[in-house]
């Protein structure tokens, strides 16, 4: 949920309140009195930055010489009201000339009390981008004779509020060559057991844009989402493509899209920042296509002798290769000497991990190389403890390969000049926590 703040107070270094707002009534206006008796008095202001007094939660930042508390009777999102706090700053800062303390508070007294009006309502948060608030609070604040000049950008004007791209976009850029490069990084989390069942897999990925386009252009992002195919074929009244589908978890969106229209037609549209940014970050758990396939057999001969065979298959299509494959296979402490056979790539033992490393720089699709080791362990007169295994760990790139089976339909770009862009799509799966029990 949200911070549903109750109360926000600015303090200074002994406790004095230098401005407050009450946003509900399901607080006392004496709740700074216990903020300044448990935390300040009793020195814990370094410790953390959370405190719970009484039924309510004191959430506070010192900036510069004034504290800024928050004050919630009710379970809220803290890393929300933290990140209020932070913009709520930097607003303030861009109307004071780029300072804030106690001496700027005291000089803007009602203009703070009007941004706090605009900024937060019953407790929510509100828009707290400086270009758009000054388009409504147009008061300059008090500058202190210190401050820097203002470097503020010309405000935009108010057709660019209509396409809400003012806070992260501004009007005038022009590029000789209009470009966008797209990026759909995944990392695969897979813990499997030595006989090659699954256990647990998932994969997060994120789309990852560059953006060189002239104007205000207008973006439109297809995905193989089975909820966005079905809402599609629902608006143009026809039977939905055939073809793999895949059910995205856990989206989060860049503040740039467009989220009511997506939630009414499942599309992702937007007006990009300028150069890159983080479009969206999404989470598959159902329907895991695996790039490799790893057949431990690790044999304890007695106690000085052990024979390791790993079998690493790559599930990809024969036409595509994996990079820096890095496969750790643990042997126990008081391993002596080893010996390898391998079919591709190069390996070694490397003592300071206890690990035998198998490197191969080049993969290729539908391949399986196969190492095979002898172990030698000293001997040791202490009773023997049964050697707990820990897993393989591989680590992976491939390039043009998703592990969710997420692809881009398509990435249409629309601007009223009608220039042609040039869009560039790339795919890329890297190992998480890969790790196969042996």
């Amino acid at each position: 949920m949200p911070v549903a703040a109750s109360a926000i107070y600015f303090l200074n270094l002994r406790g004095d309140v230098l401005i407050n707002r009450l946003y509900r009534d399901d607080v006392g206006g004496n709740m700074v009195d216990a903020f300044r008796m448990h935390i300040m008095q009793t020195k814990e202001l370094g410790t953390c930055p959370v405190k719970q007094i009484g039924g309510c939660s004191f959430f506070y930042m010192r900036i510069s010489n004034v504290y800024i508390v928050i004050v919630v009777s009710s379970n809220a999102n803290v890393a929300c009201a933290f990140k209020f706090v932070v913009e709520a700053v930097a607003l303030f800062k861009s109307y004071f000339g780029g300072s804030f303390d106690e001496d700027a508070i005291r000089n803007n007294f009602v203009l703070i009390y009007e941004l706090l009006d605009e900024i937060m309502d019953f407790g929510y948060p509100q828009n707290l981008s400086p270009e758009i608030l000054k388009l409504y609070i147009t008061q300059e604040g008090v500058r202190s004779p210190f401050s820097s000049k203002p470097t503020d950008k010309p405000i935009p004007n108010a057709t660019l509020q209509v396409t809400g791209a003012v806070g992260w976009r501004r009007e005038g850029l022009v590029y000789k060559k209009n470009e966008v490069f797209l990026d759909i990084v995944e990392s695969v989390n897979l813990l499997m057991s030595s006989k090659g069942s699954v256990l647990r897999c998932d994969v997060t990925g994120k789309i990852l844009m560059k953006c060189f386009l002239s104007g205000m252009p207008d973006l439109k992002l297809g995905l193989n989402d089975k909820i966005g195919l079905e809402k599609e074929s629902q608006l143009k009244n026809r039977p939905a493509k055939s073809g793999k589908t895949i059910e995205l978890d856990d989206v989060t969106f860049h503040q740039c899209v467009n989220l009511t229209r997506f939630n009414s037609e499942k599309t992702v549209s937007f007006v990009p920042p300028d150069g890159e940014f983080e479009l969206m970050k999404y989470r598959i758990t159902e329907g895991v296509n695996l790039p490799f396939r790893v057949l431990p057999t690790i044999k304890e001969l007695g106690r000085t002798r052990m024979e390791v065979n790993v079998k690493v298959k790559s599930v990809f299509g024969a036409k595509m290769f994996a990079l820096g494959v890095v496969i750790k296979i643990p042997v126990p402490k008081q391993t002596a000497k080893t010996s390898f056979q391998v079919t591709s790539g190069r390996a070694k033992y490397n003592a300071a991990i206890d690990c035998l490393v198998w490197k191969i720089r080049k993969f290729p699709g539908q391949t399986e190389p196969t190492l095979s080791a002898e172990v030698e362990l000293i001997s040791t007169m202490a009773e023997k403890k049964s050697w707990t295994r820990p897993p393989i760990q591989m680590e992976f790139q491939v390039p043009m390969f998703t592990a969710s089976g997420l692809r881009v339909r398509f990435l249409k770009v629309w601007e009223k000049s009608g220039y042609n862009t040039v869009e560039w799509v790339r795919y890329i799966t890297k190992a998480g926590s890969y790790e196969i029990r042996c």
